[in-house]
Parts: structure tokens; sequence; C-alpha cells
């Protein structure tokens, strides 16, 4: 508007009528100017507003945040939303625009995913009204700044809850397990119904009462479960924003859920150049928060991991036949080789349980159509890479150590899936 006015006065040197005109529409202009400000700022408090979030944030995930805008104006507004969110998420454009009627209220969503444990910091709300004029914008600001830590995947936590005991499990892509013999945990005698196994008829029962008995038993309760999480070099490799330790960290605070409510006890540290962040395993009311407060505080440099002060530790501190999960990255069977004797000398004592991950990228890359030598090259060391993971896989197994080879997106389910299948077999 004020640049057509500009061009008006130039016009009004060259045909002189327009000069009165052209002065009447600048004055009209500054009157609606005038106006605009005393709509604005005549009201002292025209607008609240507030942020709201979840007690911490779930890493890798997700989550929520709420935006609440109260408009006291009897009037709409236009509103422009900049909300200071952490440095973290490196987003510099946030913005989000909407109108809200007259003396009503609106909400305003939207999500943050963070790929990084630690502490968050929101800064300012600012919100820029304008009304119905869309001459002036005044500012509010409210001065929210507010800490919210970042723990490891609760969100996924919650998912899995029950699903160690859902009689669907096949819906979460969790395997159907036959189930091996049976457990030494006797836990009644009960008469026979169609179905059961007539393996476990009890003759003097059956005698006694003059009906088929049989004896039913439970699974084995109480049973030590250490997750033990590499946190060295070849752990930080990126998949989706997240490192392989972080999915790592979260599959751990999951599957430690459920081994809880199995009964049984759920313990954890992490190693690298020193064992550190340990847990006992136990099975008291508190141990979750011990787990989840220790993932949290998970802190690293990714040096080059240690295998030998892994196996003396275990050696010196786990006395008990325990199932240990280990969370670690193998890329090469040179790698494997360089620490096969430890894990040799870890699997002698207890029931040992390999898990690492495939390379998702030479995946895509394996799949793609080569077109060019370069691409046919680069395809071919991709299947040697792929095909070394399962020779590592077949190396373990030959030597009695168990192994999970997974896509870092599917981590949690394949590790519950394990340790399901080791609970129905009995072989702990």
């Amino acid at each position: 508007m004020l640049f057509c006015i500009i061009v008006l006065f130039v016009c009004a040197f060259i045909f002189p009528f327009l000069y009165a005109a052209t002065w009447y529409l600048f004055l009209m202009l500054m009157g609606f100017f005038v106006l605009d400000i005393l709509l604005l700022f005549f009201a002292k408090s025209g607008i609240v507003a507030a942020r709201t979030t979840s007690e911490k944030l779930s890493n890798g995930d997700e989550n929520p945040i709420h935006l609440n805008i109260k408009n006291f104006y009897t009037f709409p507004i236009a509103i422009k939303v900049i909300d200071e969110i952490p440095f973290q998420f490196q987003v510099r454009n946030f913005e989000i625009k909407k109108t809200v009627k007259a003396s009503s209220e609106t909400e305003i969503n939207y999500f943050l995913r963070p790929t990084e444990r630690g502490e968050y910091h929101f800064g300012n709300l600012n919100v820029y009204v304008n009304s119905p004029l869309q001459i002036v914008s005044r500012r509010f600001t409210f001065d929210n700044n507010q800490m919210v830590p970042t723990y490891p995947s609760y969100i996924q936590l919650r998912k899995y809850d029950l699903i160690a005991f859902s009689n669907n499990l096949f819906q979460y892509g969790v395997k159907k397990i036959r189930r091996i013999g049976h457990s030494m945990e006797f836990e009644q005698i009960k008469e026979y119904t169609q179905g059961d196994d007539i393996r476990t008829l009890n003759w003097k029962a059956t005698a006694k009462k003059n009906a088929l008995m049989i004896n039913q038993f439970q699974d084995e309760k109480s049973q030590s479960i250490y997750m033990v999480i590499d946190k060295g070099r070849v752990m930080r490799m990126p998949f989706n924003g997240l490192s392989l330790l972080d999915y790592a960290i979260n599959a751990t605070l999951v599957l430690s859920n459920v081994i809880l409510k199995k009964q049984d006890k759920a313990g954890m540290f992490a190693f690298s150049k020193k064992v550190e962040n340990r847990v006992v395993a136990e099975k008291r009311s508190s141990q979750m928060q011990k787990i989840l407060e220790n993932l949290y505080n998970i802190k690293t440099n990714f040096f080059e991991s240690d295998f030998s002060r892994l196996y003396v530790d275990i050696k010196k501190n786990i006395n008990q036949r325990s199932l240990i999960i280990l969370y670690t990255n193998f890329e090469t069977l040179d790698g494997l080789h360089r620490q096969l004797p430890y894990l040799k000398g870890i699997a002698k004592n207890h029931l040992l349980v390999v898990v690492f991950f495939s390379n998702t990228e030479l995946n895509v890359l394996i799949q793609s159509q080569a077109k060019t030598i370069q691409e046919v090259y680069d395809k071919v060391i991709a299947e040697k890479f792929a095909f070394e993971k399962r020779l590592i896989v077949n190396e373990l197994r030959k030597i009695g150590i168990h192994t999970v080879l997974t896509q870092p997106e599917n981590l949690t389910l394949d590790t519950i899936n394990k340790y399901l299948e080791i609970k129905a077999r009995g072989i702990l």
C-alpha cells in the first residue's frame, strides 16, 4: 500500500490532480494504522498462551507438544506461533499460523522426535497477533523456559507391556514357540481335560480319585537375566537418526519390563574400556526405576570395547548361572575372532545370547539394480559384507552361543522373541 502511494506521488508530478487524492489515501492509511495499534494494544492481556509437555520425552519416538492459546479480544485474530524448541532438533524455521475466533481458545499440537538422551531446554513461546486489518503485529512472549529430560523409549515400554501375556502374539510379529518338555517347577495336580498332555498323567492320584489326574507344571521363576550393552566404537553407527547404542538402550528398557512381569530377575550393565552402570539382577518393585535411571545416565566416548575386562567382571560378580543378553555389533569375521575366546569363556558358565545388527543401508544397496561398473562393484562389496554377517551367526552357533541378527528397528521385538523362546524351551 505504501509503495502504491509512493508511485501515485511520483505520478502527481506529471498529473497534478492526483496530488490531493494521494494525500487523502496516505492519511486514510495512517488512520487505519493508528486504529490497528489501538485495537491490538488497548487490551493489556489480549491473549494467554501456555506450552504443555510430558514430564520426560521418549527417545526415538514422536512426542506430542500441546500449545493452548486463549483469545480475550472481541474480534477474531490471526496468530503466528514461533516456539523456541531445543537446539538439539536444529529446526530454524519453526512457525505455525492459525486463526482464533473472538473470545475463544484453541489448541495447537505438534510433535518432536528426539534422537539422543539428555536435557532438552525449551525457550520462550512467541505469539504474533494480527487484527482483521492485518497492518500491525503485536508480539506476546510467554517466558516458558523449561527443561525436559529425554529418557529411553518409555512409549515402547507401554506398547509392549502386555506382549508376553497376550494370546494373540502373532499380531505383534512375535513368533509362536513350540514348548519342548517341562520345567521342574511343579504347580498342582488337576483333573484331566481334553487337550492336556497325557504324558503328565499321575497314576497314583488317578487311582485314588478314580478319575484321570495330571501333573501341572509352571515356568521356572526368579532366574537371573542380565542385559549387557556394548557402548564402544562399534555401537556408534546411526540408523534413522538413532545410534545403535540408543536402539540397544530402548530394547533393554522394554525387555526388562517383560522379564520382571514374567517373575524373573532383571539386571544390566554397560561396558567399553571398563564396566559401568551396573544394576544387580533383582525383582523388587523399584527395579524398573533403577534400570531406567542407569540407562538414562549411560555416557560414552565410543572407545574400543575391552571384552577381556567384560569376561573378568562377569566371572567375578555373577556367580549363579544366568542368561546374558549381549548387545554388540560385528562387521567382519576378523572382528569376531578377536573376541571369540572371551565369548567362549562367558558361555561356559552362563547362557549367552549375542545380539548384533544387520546393516539396512547395505540391504537397500543389494536390492537396487546396478547400471554402471561402479554400482556393480559397490553391490558386490555390499553382498560380501552381508554374507560375512551370516558367517558370524554360523560361527557363534557352532560353539553353542545363541545369536540374534536383527535390523535396528526390529531389535525390541526380536530380543523379546528370543527371551520367550528360551523360557519356553527351558534351556536356562
